[in-house]
């Protein structure tokens, strides 16, 4: 909807884990570093654990790419399985047939496939994404692999990667095994007010933008902070702020804007007095003024209108923002919502 406004290519706020849009922060590029270097020197087992939305998954993308001339690689992330069809969804990731073999002859398949790609000098990578949802009947079938090895080198390098919940697994005392095998440990941080405007700038370049900064310094600190420096929160909150800026015509997202946009993605507002919010995400970034003060049931606010149009009247929606654009006016940020809302109901609309 807006990419024409901001005279974008493409989406640079996608939901996708395109490695294209890989911002490498110092600490991202620490793990990147780390994990190409344990791969490169053979230490077969390696892990990177971070909270979700950090990027893990990007990072994992782009790291099989710099293999992907010199070694057989598979990503794996159906982790909610059996040690059966785990191995099978390896085969399948490398392009084996896996056919109705049981455990057993796809554990022989796996090891034959694996002293071939030796015997040819490939490497052999298996990354395994959310991995902390493994049982740990698989994540010990995971540590058999590694028992693949001749007596110089490792013929398997695996990479579990996961949420805090996988360190939590790792360290309990039936996975001592397992954990004295992991040789390198890597983490992501969320990143910096300096980070997040890097971040930012650098999916925009990507997509296409050529313009000058979008955020005002406020509004670039307010975003910061309620994003708390996680990109996936950033992508989603620059997509709803370039959204109700576009709605508005103005190119540049300020405090304003950023304020109802934080005020739009406050989810207390929707949570019952049984289930309370986590407080963080209903601050305001601007002061750090909560936006409730309590917990108790608030009913969805009702969609504004327009200077008294209905939800339903879009054209008469259209006519007020030609009358603001003629007299050189911006729509208010609530005037803005309903006429977003009004466009989506319209096309959803023109789609039944």
């Amino acid at each position: 909807m807006f990419l024409k406004f901001y005279g974008l290519k493409e989406q640079p706020f996608g939901v996708t884990p395109d490695p294209r849009y890989l911002y490498l922060s110092p600490a991202h590029r620490e793990a990147l570093a780390s994990l190409f270097y344990g791969i490169e020197v053979g230490r077969g087992f390696l892990a990177l654990i971070a909270k979700p939305g950090m990027g893990k998954t990007t990072l994992l993308f782009h790291l099989l790419e710099k293999f992907r001339n010199s070694a057989k690689t598979a990503f794996l992330f159906q982790t909610q399985c059996t040690s059966r069809e785990f191995m099978r969804f390896l085969l399948a990731e490398l392009g084996y047939d896996t056919g109705d073999h049981d455990f057993v002859k796809m554990h022989e398949e796996f090891n034959k496939h694996l002293l071939r790609e030796a015997r040819a000098g490939n490497r052999f990578i298996v990354v395994v994404d959310e991995a902390q949802n493994l049982d740990p009947s698989v994540l010990e079938t995971i540590r058999l692999l590694s028992d693949f090895e001749t007596p110089k080198a490792k013929l398997l390098q695996i990479v579990l990667a996961g949420q805090p919940e996988l360190a939590d697994k790792l360290a309990s005392r039936n996975m001592a095994q397992l954990r004295q095998r992991i040789s390198l440990v890597s983490g992501l941080k969320p990143l910096s007010i300096e980070d997040t405007r890097n971040y930012i700038q650098h999916r925009l370049k990507v997509a296409g933008y050529e313009g000058g900064n979008l955020f005002t310094p406020q509004a670039l600190a307010d975003t910061a902070e309620f994003t708390e420096g996680i990109p996936r929160n950033i992508n989603n909150f620059c997509f709803n702020a370039m959204s109700l800026a576009c709605a508005m015509r103005q190119t540049t997202i300020d405090a304003a804007i950023v304020r109802e946009v934080i005020s739009d993605l406050d989810i207390s507002q929707y949570v019952t007095e049984h289930r309370p919010a986590d407080r963080s995400v209903a601050r305001l970034a601007a002061g750090g003024e909560e936006i409730r003060s309590d917990y108790e049931w608030t009913a969805p606010r009702p969609v504004e209108t327009l200077a008294g149009v209905s939800g339903t009247q879009s054209e008469a929606a259209a006519g007020l923002l030609a009358r603001k654009k003629a007299k050189g006016e911006s729509l208010t940020p609530a005037e803005a919502r309903a006429f977003l809302e009004q466009i989506t109901r319209s096309l959803k609309g023109g789609q039944s």
